[in-house]
């Protein structure tokens, strides 16, 4: 029993926590847009539902994935077209393909409809969910995310207890943040924007990091992984240009109103 609790077990529960939490962004920012499309007296149920399912789902994913580890890295079969297209799919460059372009899906719809909407004031209103679908999605993208987080998790240690709890405690902390996110990104509609654009790149992380599991070559040209620090300074780029523009835009406004009173 203190094998369990020894100093190295403890020392990686810590680490793992940490690692929740740095890729748990991209989930939480997920959830927070998608929990906007339902009636907003539902959006916290929504969110905390959701959440606590995913927990639920995880754990069992963790047991399954434990179990079948490796034949979830090998390859499934393989596909080639002389000259165009040649890869090895495994299971686990399945789910990053299909997650990549669902997001990337998911994200540019919702781009197009901002870009749709006459009023931004009604845009709560003209594009709602229902709160089972809602709660489906945001479950489904959840163990989305979490494959990668899982298997890097693995990788750290196999003490089911320690994975477990990681877990519990990340699925703790979304809930926590999750409303905190949802209600800044209402107070602050350009973030939303902001947000889907890296929900965009978040899939394109996915669709690079499934081609390189599936040693995918286009054209005769091999498809690398995104690097996280690249994906990460990315998103600190664009959150400091919409950042610098909206100051010089306010800065702008703020002059044209005073040309205007001097005038009058």
């Amino acid at each position: 029993m203190e094998s369990l609790f020894s100093l190295e077990n403890l020392f990686t529960l810590m680490m793992l926590i940490l690692l929740q939490a740095v890729l748990g962004f991209d989930n939480l920012l997920y959830i927070s847009i998608e929990s906007g499309r339902v009636p907003e007296p539902r959006q916290k149920f929504v969110r905390r539902t959701g959440i606590m399912l995913a927990i639920g789902l995880r754990l069992v994913l963790m047991v399954i994935v434990l179990g079948l580890i490796n034949t979830l890295t090998q390859p499934l079969f393989g596909a080639r077209l002389a000259g165009i297209f040649e890869a090895s799919f495994t299971f686990h460059s399945i789910v990053s393909l299909l997650g990549g372009g669902f997001i990337m899906y998911t994200a540019t719809k919702e781009i197009m409809h901002l870009l749709a909407i006459e009023h931004v004031e009604n845009l709560g209103d003209t594009h709602q969910r229902s709160v089972p679908a809602t709660i489906a999605i945001i479950v489904f993208m959840n163990l989305i995310f979490s494959f990668d987080s899982l298997l890097s998790a693995i990788a750290l240690t196999h003490v089911v207890w320690v994975i477990a709890t990681a877990i519990i405690i990340s699925g703790v902390m979304m809930i926590a943040l999750a409303d905190q996110v949802s209600g800044f990104l209402k107070k602050n509609r350009m973030f939303e924007v902001i947000g889907l654009f890296i929900l965009f790149i978040v899939g394109v992380l996915l669709i690079t990091e499934g081609g390189h599991l599936a040693d995918l070559h286009l054209f005769g040209f091999e498809v690398t992984a995104m690097s996280k620090t690249s994906f990460y300074f990315v998103i600190f780029v664009m959150v400091v240009v919409s950042t610098v523009q909206t100051r010089y835009r306010n800065k702008l406004e703020a002059l044209r109103v005073k040309e205007h009173s001097t005038i009058g």
